[in-house]
């Protein structure tokens, strides 16, 4: 049966719910694996003989094609079929799991990474599409909520269930059964699937923009690899050409956009919504707020090699920062009508979350006991659900409705951009302080530093959002605009990656 995305022509399926479920596995196993690989990175280098370099590369690898593909991900539903695209990915997903999970070596896995980031854009954008269309309108908030307690399960989830199968080390295969999980699982989801969910497509589907996508790509990698294996390689003279030339790219990217909007095309980012206040600001504190969230990456490999934790340990040290995060979602909401202070006020407080985390670092070093990292995980978790809870409403309700979607597309690729920047900056101080002999206490002190820095400077940015007071949000409201850019409630879920 194939339906359109008009809703009056839509006739809502009996087993709606049961399809829904089958599709959020597919975000379940999405989040556990964007999350699972922080607590085996230490398992990843001795086992693979990993650098540092290959190390950062298995992290951001992932987030940035997820990033770069997200919304072309979307426009293909739209224009082939969500339901079809949706399964060419969740297939490509555990595919490409099951290649991460037999990789012999660094370079192996690193590529297998990038094809499940890649595989994960195809199905995880159709899944909040085929709701709009599957739901009726007071239907919806129930199945978006379930949709966001999906990401915090996830969130949660994969480093306990990282944890637990590095400790179990199954049948003797260490960290693989961490990428093997999401073969069962994969192949049940699209079964189910082919059974319970059903076609759908757009009547009028936006271009996928291939050219701008692949500009867009250019410039971050020509940012990011430098940036990455520039430590490496004693930074020749191309590392430096190539940051050089990242502006200019993102010069070139943009007028190739305005040219498609000039032609009647439908450009990967709508030029107009750049000149939006609102917008750039929204961008701006995204990129430095999401780069500190590295700070994970800096925390597990000290609490494993410096400190002596297991996998399982390091996983539950962590909880606190989920534990302040929950928290923090329930009043977030209510802070609304203070605008552009709450960002402000969220980034200070992740800031000095952070910096408690820090200072029991540097006093207690390599004796640290999970209990001493409580204080400053819990704030920062409460300074993340500030910021990321109220940042996208902030945005949207500052710039005219009709960008609405597209500015929740962007600022939600905005965010995945920003992690996997701060994996390769501060992956590259970390890593590289500790190669240069100073110290896995050092080392990571250095890196929370900077961490603390990236916070600073994100609530200096977010001056630029428009002042003034936002409407109480007082619940999920019904999707609107294109469905291929129809993202979370909120953007928690992204800061839980």
């Amino acid at each position: 049966m194939t339906a359109t995305a008009t809703a009056s022509a839509a006739q809502y399926s009996s087993r709606r719910w049961a399809a829904l479920g089958v599709t959020l596995l597919a975000v379940l196993i999405d989040m556990v694996d964007s999350t699972v690989i922080n607590v085996a990175l230490p398992s990843l280098q001795h086992d693979l003989h990993a650098s540092s370099t290959q190390l950062e590369w298995s992290v951001a690898g992932y987030t940035l094609a997820f990033a770069t593909a997200m919304i072309s991900g979307g426009r293909l539903g739209d224009r082939y079929g969500r339901r079809r695209i949706f399964q060419l990915g969740l297939a490509s997903f555990t595919l490409t799991s099951a290649l991460a999970g037999v990789a012999s070596g660094p370079g192996m896995l690193i590529t297998a990474r990038i094809l499940q980031g890649t595989s994960a854009a195809l199905m995880v954008p159709q899944v909040l599409s085929m709701l709009q269309v599957e739901f009726p309108k007071a239907e919806r908030p129930k199945a978006m909520a379930m949709y966001g307690m999906t990401f915090a399960l996830g969130g949660l989830g994969g480093p306990l269930l990282g944890g637990v199968l590095l400790d179990a080390d199954l049948f003797g295969l260490g960290w693989r059964p961490i990428f093997f999980v999401n073969i069962p699982i994969g192949i049940a989801a699209l079964i189910s699937t082919a059974v319970l969910a059903r076609e759908s497509r757009a009547e009028h589907a936006a271009t996928t923009d291939l050219p701008g996508t692949a500009i867009a790509t250019a410039a971050l990698l020509a940012l990011l690899y430098p940036l990455v294996e520039g430590r490496e390689l004693n930074w020749p003279w191309w590392t430096i050409a190539l940051m050089a030339a990242c502006p200019l790219l993102l010069w070139l990217f943009t007028r190739y956009e305005r040219a498609a909007a000039a032609r009647g095309e439908t450009p990967l980012i709508d030029p107009a919504l750049l000149r939006h206040r609102g917008a750039i600001g929204g961008l701006l504190v995204s990129v430095l707020f999401f780069a500190g969230t590295a700070y994970t990456l800096v925390l597990t490999v000290h609490l494993q090699s410096g400190a002596g934790y297991t996998p399982l340990r390091t996983a539950l040290a962590m909880i606190p920062f989920t534990v302040g995060v929950g928290i923090g979602s329930a009043f977030a909401p209510k802070l609304m009508p203070m605008g552009r202070k709450v960002v402000i006020i969220g980034c200070l407080v992740m800031a000095a979350g952070m910096t408690l985390v820090l200072a029991a670092v540097q006093r207690y070093g390599t004796t640290l006991h999970p209990w001493q990292l409580i204080p400053g995980m819990l704030i920062a978790g409460l300074g993340m659900a500030m910021v990321a809870g109220t940042l996208m409403t902030i945005v949207l309700a500052k710039i005219p409705a009709r960008f609405s979607g597209a500015a929740s597309s962007l600022i939600n690729t905005t965010i995945q951009v920003g992690v996997a920047t701060g994996v390769a900056l501060i992956g590259t101080v970390y890593f590289g302080e500790i190669d240069n002999g100073h110290g896995l206490v050092r080392s990571a002190v250095l890196g929370l530093i900077i961490v603390i820095g990236l916070y600073l400077m994100a609530a200096l940015l977010a001056l630029i959002l428009p002042a003034g007071p936002v409407p109480l949000v007082e619940e999920p409201s019904a999707p609107t605009g294109p469905p291929e850019s129809i993202q979370p409630p909120t953007t928690v879920s992204s800061a839980l990656r």
